[in-house]
């Protein structure tokens, strides 16, 4: 499925109000906003237009609250974690929405890094020496990212989780590897599932027991 259709199948019906964090390029803000939803997407380096504010979260100022929130590989960035996702919860309207696509970058084992280098070295991108190698590059290339223990603790203090589903990620990252082989592997159990989507709703989670994948 697509991250538009994603998104789509978990907001509210349009004209809702709906903020991307982390909007890039801007081409899912332009898709949801063609599906006439009232669109507001922020980045420091977002494009020019209407639907566009360059701003961080922790300025943006919000004329009114939102019914959903959307975020597309932007929250592991974020240096302030808890900061940001209590900002996000913020600008929702009560019992809002929260959609993410994330990253799990904590999530390599050596199996996956494995994989991950063999299909490096078979596409004959620059790839690390060694198995050991590659897990080490991995660590420090992510060293100042937030993993999924991390993330998900953040997220069960704040929503309570509608959806969740693990995702294939690292073929973005391989010339020669299409989604479905990545996705093929996961279902086996060979390799680690390194992205997920998570759909949460803000004001119903205290008290409520956490969901854990």
């Amino acid at each position: 499925m697509s991250l538009q259709s994603f998104v789509e199948d978990h907001l509210p019906p349009p004209p809702a109000r709906v903020l991307e964090v982390g909007c890039g390029r801007g081409d899912l803000a332009r898709g949801i906003a063609g599906s006439g939803y009232e669109m507001v997407a922020i980045d420091p380096d977002a494009p020019g237009g209407e639907l566009f504010r360059a701003v961080t979260l922790e300025e943006f100022v919000a004329a009114a609250p939102f019914e959903a929130v959307v975020a597309s590989r932007a929250l592991h960035h974020i240096p302030d974690l808890p900061g940001a996702l209590e900002k996000i919860a913020g600008l929702l309207r009560p019992g809002g929405r929260l959609i993410l696509d994330e990253h799990a970058c904590d999530r390599l084992d050596e199996p996956t890094a494995r994989w991950y280098l063999e299909r490096r070295r078979a596409s004959k991108d620059a790839a690390p020496s060694s198995l050991e190698a590659c897990l080490a590059d991995w660590e420090a290339d992510h060293a100042d990212l937030h993993g999924y223990a991390a993330m998900r603790d953040e997220l069960d203090r704040r929503f309570t989780e509608r959806f969740f589903t693990w995702m294939p990620y690292l073929y973005g990252e391989l010339a020669a590897v299409e989604e479905e082989e990545e996705r093929a592997l996961i279902e086996a159990g060979a390799i680690q599932a390194m992205g997920f989507r998570y759909v949460g709703d803000v004001g119903a989670s205290i008290g409520a027991p956490p969901v854990r994948h």
